[in-house]
């Protein structure tokens, strides 16, 4: 029996490298990789060795006869991808690990960063040569995006630190962490102690609406919303505020989903997982009974992955609807017929999350079919029960409230050249007590280094920092990761990234183009300037007291862990090693 790729994807192609027989697309060369929702496994090639499952750093690969409930779609999944997408599993080109000449002596890196691409440039490092890492956060624990940002429903998701745990621990690796660049330490002070520095900083900012009221309390960016449930020390715990029945999300990617799925999940069900203590509490207490998504542009355009989209779907005793619209009817009847089918194809939303013929296909609209059409008025107090309302075609032009946030003017969009969307001019008002935006992440300049105010990226070259003036490489300075590439593509897609910079760091290695640190700037000289400008720095030791103590909490409570919400707590159980 063949295996097959479940919703928990990373993309980090772990599984493609052990394949035998190169059954499991797209390949990191194929052009498709890294615009795919997720990996594939051709089940007419699969032999059936289950490598692809012993690799797969989140456990997502199962035989397809023991995928059960909601993971039932993923074997028609993975088989209709290469309906659409043949391939005769040739070999690509060999490529083999890169290596640095003993000669070169032992360098000294400098990664700014614990989250997913610094954990992937630190395992590339402590691969390919003998160097020295030193790794730095702002924060007093490790993780970034998978310990802040992953919902904490997703738990084996996060099973992904696990494989960066050896990185963190290896003897070459040194960790300072609750130290900030640009605060405690200068770019300059961090590159004269090393050969090179790559930060991994992501894309800490979100865009905004630029609409008036945006800034009333109860309007907040899904990073604070995401960072409260997830416990990020720099979120405070009453953030935000669960009082009113309807919540608009603005945005229809992952991440509007996940706050979607937390907000009207049962929280007996988040009580096993990692999600913050105060969430949870205010989870319990919470009113909210109907999340609206709001998007500008109709269903084919919609962001979310099939995969996440199928799961909420499936959430118990959670209705969900599209609101009744011609344009929207349209879409969804056109997508569902090119893909073979009606769109009353699967009429009971209890039934499976869509119809077969449906989950192959490329367009998003295809997965709407079967879900109720329903007319929809913001204004009225909700439906009875839980759900949530699919809103298309509809741009937030006003947040207003007395002092705090009351309602969303909304304005009808439609599309122009099927892409494009257009406003109006006719305009509704949505009652709401919480409004959350999800339009995208957006980086935030590195004191010391040259920003693409544009882009929101840190300016590079493949990974190079350059100086926009001149062009030229600013030597033994490189980025990676969101900081690098923009906030796109999920976790796995920062293996490929931290590769490409390693690479051409290697490169500036090997032609001798990296500065080399000068007397008084060694290891123990710059551990002895951390000391001295951040008394309050932590290291690995402190590190592993803070999981454990996380960790005794969880098992007293019958969960993963319970985290240590703010920077204090985290400090003092770390103190207590």
């Amino acid at each position: 029996m063949a295996y097959a790729i479940t919703q928990t994807c990373c993309n980090d192609a772990s599984c493609v490298s052990v394949c035998p027989v190169n059954c499991i697309h797209p390949t990191p060369d194929e052009p498709e990789f890294g615009t795919t929702d997720m990996l594939y496994v051709d089940p007419q090639a699969c032999i059936d060795c289950g490598a692809c499952a012993d690799a797969c750093p989140v456990d997502a690969v199962f035989p397809v006869d023991r995928l059960r409930g909601p993971d039932t779609v993923f074997g028609d999944l993975n088989r209709d991808w290469f309906r659409d997408h043949p391939n005769d599993h040739a070999w690509g080109r060999p490529s083999f690990p890169r290596s640095l000449p003993g000669e070169h002596g032992v360098l000294r890196i400098a990664v700014v960063g614990t989250g997913p691409s610094a954990g992937y440039t630190a395992q590339e490092l402590l691969r390919s040569t003998s160097a020295e890492i030193t790794m730095i956060d702002r924060l007093p624990v490790t993780g970034g995006l998978l310990r802040h940002g992953v919902a904490p429903d997703h738990q084996s998701t996060k099973r992904i630190a696990d494989s960066f745990a050896s990185v963190f621990h290896d003897p070459r690796l040194r960790m300072h962490l609750n130290v900030e660049i640009g605060t405690h330490l200068t770019h300059p002070e961090l590159a004269a102690h090393h050969h090179a520095v790559v930060y991994a900083v992501g894309a800490a900012a979100d865009r905004r609406l630029g609409i008036p009221g945006e800034d009333l309390p109860g309007s907040l960016p899904a990073t604070a919303f995401v960072g409260w449930y997830n416990a990020d020390p720099t979120v405070p715990a009453d953030a935000v505020e669960l009082s009113a029945e309807r919540v608009v999300v603005v945005g229809n990617g992952n991440v509007a989903v996940d706050i979607a799925r937390i907000l009207l999940t049962d929280p007996d069900r988040l009580a096993t997982t990692d999600i913050a203590d105060h969430a949870l509490a205010a989870l319990r207490r919470s009113r909210v009974r109907e999340v609206v998504l709001l998007a500008r542009r109709g269903p084919d355009q919609a962001a979310w992955t099939r995969a996440e989209f199928l799961a909420l779907r499936q959430l118990p005793g959670v209705d969900v609807v599209v609101e009744d619209h011609p344009e929207v009817r349209a879409a969804i009847e056109a997508a569902a017929s090119a893909a073979g089918a009606g769109a009353d194809a699967d009429p009971d939303p209890g039934a499976l999350p869509v119809a077969a013929s449906l989950v192959g296909a490329d367009a998003r609209g295809a997965l709407l079919a079967g879900l109720p059409l329903v007319p929809y008025d913001g204004s009225a107090e909700p439906a009875p029960g839980r759900r949530i309302v699919l809103r298309f075609l509809s741009a937030p032009v006003e947040v207003s409230g007395d002092g705090r946030v009351e309602a969303v003017t909304v304005e009808r969009t439609t599309l122009v050249d099927g892409e494009r969307a257009e406003t109006t001019g006719q305009r509704d008002v949505l009652r709401a007590g919480l409004v959350v935006r999800s339009i995208g992440h957006r980086g935030v300049p590195v004191p010391g280094l040259p920003f693409d105010e544009r882009a929101g990226t840190v300016a590079h070259r493949g990974g190079r920092v350059v100086d926009p003036a001149t062009g030229q490489p600013l030597p033994g300075t490189y980025v990676v990761g969101w900081a690098k590439r923009g906030p796109s593509g999920g976790i796995g897609a920062n293996r490929a990234c931290a590769r490409e910079t390693v690479e051409a760091l290697l490169d500036d290695a090997t032609a001798r183009a990296l500065p080399v640190p000068g007397p008084g700037a060694g290891r123990k000289d710059f551990e002895r300037l951390v000391r001295q400008r951040r008394p309050d720095a932590v290291g690995l030791k402190e590190l592993r007291a803070v999981d454990r103590a996380e960790r005794e909490r969880g098992v007293a409570e019958g969960r993963p862990r319970v985290k240590l919400a703010t920077v204090s707590e985290l400090l003092a159980a770390g103190r207590r090693r």
